[in-house]
């Protein structure tokens, strides 16, 4: 793109705006059959990589029965007597809450029946003594109902072959569930003895999106058409001393579950947002530790106790934004973290009007600013409108609002893409016309560069030289210099002799440029001259009277402005008249520098019949009037800055004093070329300065 102006005009533009527009379009419909959530979420994956919920505080410590508790203790599954001694010992520490992160569908392979079976040559009495020994269910049953434990459930897809019974669940349900939440045709849960007897039951169930990766938990759930709160929730719930939750519903489906006080964001299927934290900022034990009191006492007292398995085999294995391969129950404590402290992840329902308004705003920017852009400030601006959408996406995520920064940027990169394709292709055409023109254009350029020329010379000729200004009156000194932006232009100066005792000059600029300007500057500096020698014994009068016989004439409805000072040579008396000039300034021979605002008017051929005013004042000798054109004061610099007064002001004081008036213009001129470094002049450019002498 180095170098390629992407401004075409007219019906071409309008048409590549159309298509641009039309690529957003496309675009947006594109991602909204896809779904925003799939586009967005690398990008949420990123942010919570780039900043994972804080280590500390915790409210849940995670005892693992680990590679090194198997290896001491025996293979998964343990004994009933080895699982009520862990939760036995955990309670001993007071605890919050324990929740077993595990199913115990079967009863105890260790039973005294299941001995007995497995020995047949015992006698009958051996067998009857066996018998009467305590079961380990029962006993690890007993441990559960004295100590406050949450047991898990696993919501199973498959219908059973007639109506599952009703499996108990504490939490009570302020309103109904509605259709559009996950739903389990039944469940699997622990045997009677140990489900019976917990404080609390919650589904462990988390199925991963389509990628394999979890990012959200169910809150709540429907098995058999039973509400039933997901494994996190209930470990908050019991935790928290609640009995009801409150399912907030929109439509068919949720909005949000409310727990106390706590408002937690769901998705219409019930499902919340975990924000993770990093593995090693999860406070874990092994239950190696916890059976042989190696464990700091008052390690887990008042917290939540998550018993996971994270031994080779028996593993929960998940893949979360933060970790390809980690363990389920850092998801279920990372939930429960964000439930107790309010703060999960979750889309605002105003999410999607923010995204719209956003994706219009920058759609409408690449549409509107894209075509004024030249060589690699596209590429510039479409890297800030990325880094300013990622930006606020990321500090929305700081928040724990999820706003989608793809799809906007996405639907205004296809339009600005479409656009600058457009553009290219446009300017290919656009090249071809053009070299095919080239020869004749040259040929046409070289006859109208001679006789561009030659005009130029014709109008300078049509005003005072330099050489004849110096002689021009004793009693004053007197210079003038002009350069026109183009060949020809519109400004123009002259000094007349009214009489012995009296000398009118005056700087005019015709508006526009070029030939036009140049004829219509031939034809104002005529008049003008007619004008002052006919009625110069009154400036005023004469002003005004150029000013209709300039409108008379002027048939194209251009305009010059025009600054007269009539000076009486015996007196010093000056009258100035201003018609829309550039105001003049006044040099003292004491080196004071002055920018004098004299009354006048509009420009000549605006108002017809408008009445000028003069203002007189006495000039001392050595004092000097300086008059330029816009063209000094409008001169731009590279970056588009202004010449200014302040710069001419500058100018003047540096030259006041004794020395020659030209030295002036040629200040000027000299001042205004080095501020212009080779930019391109905006404007014709004139000086005139004369000094009074006696």
């Amino acid at each position: 793109m180095t170098g390629s102006n992407l401004t075409p005009d007219g019906a071409v533009a309008r048409r590549i705006r159309l298509w641009g527009l039309v690529a957003a379009l496309t675009m947006a419909t594109a991602l909204f059959l896809i779904g925003s959530e799939a586009i967005s979420r690398p990008v949420f994956d990123l942010w919570q990589r780039a900043s994972p919920r804080p280590a500390a505080p915790t409210h849940v410590e995670i005892v693992w029965i680990d590679e090194a508790s198997i290896r001491t203790i025996g293979p998964w599954p343990w004994p009933r007597y080895t699982m009520a001694k862990l939760v036995a010992k955990l309670a001993e520490d007071e605890p919050r809450l324990i929740g077993l992160d595990m199913l115990f569908p079967e009863g105890d392979r260790n039973s005294p029946d299941a001995f007995v079976r497995l020995y047949p040559e015992l006698s009958a009495s051996a067998a009857a003594e066996i018998r009467t020994m305590p079961a380990m269910d029962d006993l690890f049953g007993q441990v559960i109902g004295q100590t406050p434990v949450v047991l898990g459930r696993g919501g199973l897809d498959t219908a059973p072959a007639r109506e599952p019974p009703l499996l108990a669940v504490e939490a009570q349900f302020a309103n109904p569930v509605p259709k559009g939440v996950k739903a389990w045709g039944q469940a699997i849960s622990s045997i009677p003895t140990l489900d019976d007897v917990g404080l609390g039951h919650g589904l462990l169930n988390g199925d991963p999106d389509a990628d394999g990766t979890v990012r959200y938990i169910p809150l709540v759930a429907r098995v058999a058409g039973q509400a039933t709160p997901g494994f996190a929730l209930e470990l908050a719930r019991v935790a928290s001393g609640i009995d009801t939750l409150e399912p907030v519903t929109k439509g068919d489906g949720l909005s949000g579950i409310r727990l106390g006080k706590a408002m937690l964001p769901t998705l219409s299927d019930g499902r919340m947002r975990v924000p993770f934290r990093a593995e090693s900022a999860l406070p874990a034990l092994s239950a190696l530790d916890i059976l042989y009191d190696l464990a700091p006492s008052g390690r887990v007292k008042g917290k939540i106790v998550i018993v996971g398995l994270s031994g080779a085999g028996t593993a929960d294995i998940v893949s979360t934004p933060l970790a390809e391969k980690t363990y389920g129950a850092f998801v279920h404590a990372d939930a429960v973290e964000a439930i107790l402290e309010g703060k999960p992840l979750f889309r605002p329902g105003w999410a999607w009007i923010h995204e719209g308004l956003l994706t219009v705003l920058l759609v409408a920017i690449a549409i509107r600013l894209l075509p004024r852009f030249k060589g690699s400030w596209p590429v510039i601006g479409a890297a800030c409108v990325v880094a300013f959408v990622s930006g606020g996406s990321w500090l929305a995520f700081t928040q724990g609002l999820l706003l989608d920064p793809v799809g906007p940027v996405l639907t205004a990169g296809a339009s600005g893409v479409t656009m600058i394709g457009l553009h290219f292709a446009q300017a290919r055409r656009d090249r071809a016309t053009l070299t095919a023109s080239l020869q004749e254009q040259r040929l046409v350029a070289a006859r109208a560069a001679g006789e561009l020329s030659a005009a130029r010379e014709i109008q300078l000729g049509m005003l005072p030289q330099r050489e004849t200004l110096a002689a021009f009156d004793p009693a004053v000194e007197l210079d003038a210099l002009i350069e026109p932006a183009r060949s020809i232009g519109g400004d123009f100066y002259d000094a007349i002799r009214l009489d012995d005792n009296r000398v009118c000059f005056l700087v005019g600029d015709v508006t526009g440029k070029g030939v036009p300007a140049a004829l219509f500057m031939a034809l104002s500096k005529a008049l003008t001259k007619s004008v002052l020698l006919r009625d110069g014994n009154d400036l005023a009068a004469a002003v005004t009277r150029l000013n209709d016989e300039i409108a008379r004439d002027n048939s194209e409805d251009m305009f010059v402005t025009m600054l007269f000072g009539l000076l009486d040579t015996r007196t010093g008396a000056l009258e100035i008249c201003n018609a829309g000039h550039e105001n003049p300034w006044l040099v003292g021979a004491d080196g004071t520098v002055r920018h004098l605002r004299p009354e006048g008017g509009p420009p000549l051929s605006v108002v017809s019949g408008f009445p000028y005013e003069c203002e007189s004042l006495i000039m001392a000798t050595g004092d000097a009037l300086v008059v330029v054109s816009d063209g000094i004061t409008e001169a731009q610099s590279p970056v588009g800055d202004f010449f200014g007064l302040g710069r001419i002001a500058e100018v003047l004081q540096d030259w006041a004093g004794e020395q020659p008036v030209a030295d002036a213009s040629n200040a000027l001129l000299r001042e205004v070329r080095a501020f212009e470094d080779g930019a391109e002049a905006t404007d014709d450019l004139t000086v005139l300065v004369f000094r009074y002498l006696t």
